[in-house]
């Protein structure tokens, strides 16, 4: 059975997409099998895959009119699926709204799919809504991205109040995968006070790998391609492989020797390209 994880943080400009892009396209690299659900209205994680959503996407299979099979599309990388999302979504709310069970649609149609796929990411919108509130049901953990800055804190009480009341009416096993310290500036007193700060208040539930400030990260979906593909020596490429081995670890897998080292050059992407590749 697939784990499902919702990648969420209420605040936005945290690297809730970067990292469910980079994240899930390296561990289809290590040999897993993932599928990447676009959540957000905005369509980032689609565009930052090189992908554009087509007749069928996200939005169907939360309004009933077609299934995850449907959906789920292979990305060019091998492992990697995605159920694209845009624009559209921001109807799903208001629809959602007058709809039996409007907070477990997603649950629903995602049960069938947890025998596929080794793991299952969620890129939730940075706000709570019936789409944030659906993929909480629906998850069996949370991974939090943090912003090392000031107002990152800010709203860390606001996000536990947000699971907490979730745990009680809609999802009682939700847990927290993880906590991810992300554009870290090492160089700043404030970046290493916040990550003292998350630490004392996470403990172990902090990830060890930080994820740096980093240019070619930025640069990486404006080419339709995640940090490992587009530059794979940059210092973002190696947090991500070394935060993708330390994610397996806690999942009690191992990630293929050798897999943290950066590689040697550019990787190439197959010629043939999808269906619904963004153009």
């Amino acid at each position: 059975m697939g784990k499902i994880i919702a990648i969420t943080n209420q605040k936005g400009g945290v690297g809730k997409t970067t990292t469910a892009v980079n994240l899930s396209a390296l561990l289809a690299s290590a040999g897993k099998r993932v599928l990447v659900i676009d959540l957000d209205p905005q369509g980032n994680t689609t565009s930052g895959l090189g992908m554009e959503a087509g007749a069928v996407s996200i939005y169907e299979t939360l309004t009933g009119a077609a299934d995850m099979a449907e959906a789920a599309e292979e990305t060019d990388w091998p492992g990697l699926y995605l159920a694209a999302g845009d624009i559209r979504l921001v109807g799903a709310e208001l629809e959602l709204a007058g709809l039996p069970q409007r907070e477990h649609r997603l649950k629903n149609v995602l049960q069938p799919a947890r025998a596929l796929y080794d793991f299952i990411m969620i890129d939730c919108p940075p706000s709570l809504g019936l789409l944030t509130l659906n993929a909480l049901t629906a998850a069996d953990t949370v991974l939090i991205p943090i912003q090392c800055e000031y107002f990152a804190l800010e709203g860390v009480s606001s996000l536990m109040n947000t699971l907490n009341r979730v745990r009680k009416s809609l999802n009682p096993g939700l847990e927290i995968e993880g906590v991810l310290l992300t554009m870290l500036d090492g160089r700043t007193n404030l970046g290493l006070q916040v990550v003292d700060e998350v630490k004392k208040h996470f403990r172990q539930k902090v990830y060890a790998v930080t994820i740096p400030r980093s240019v070619r990260l930025g640069e990486a979906p404006s080419h339709g391609e995640p940090i490992h593909i587009y530059d794979p020596n940059s210092t973002g490429a190696l947090a991500y492989r070394n935060l993708t081995a330390e994610f397996l670890r806690r999942n009690g897998m191992e990630a293929p020797e050798g897999f943290t080292a950066a590689a040697a050059g550019k990787a190439k992407k197959p010629k043939d390209k999808k269906k619904h590749k963004k153009k």
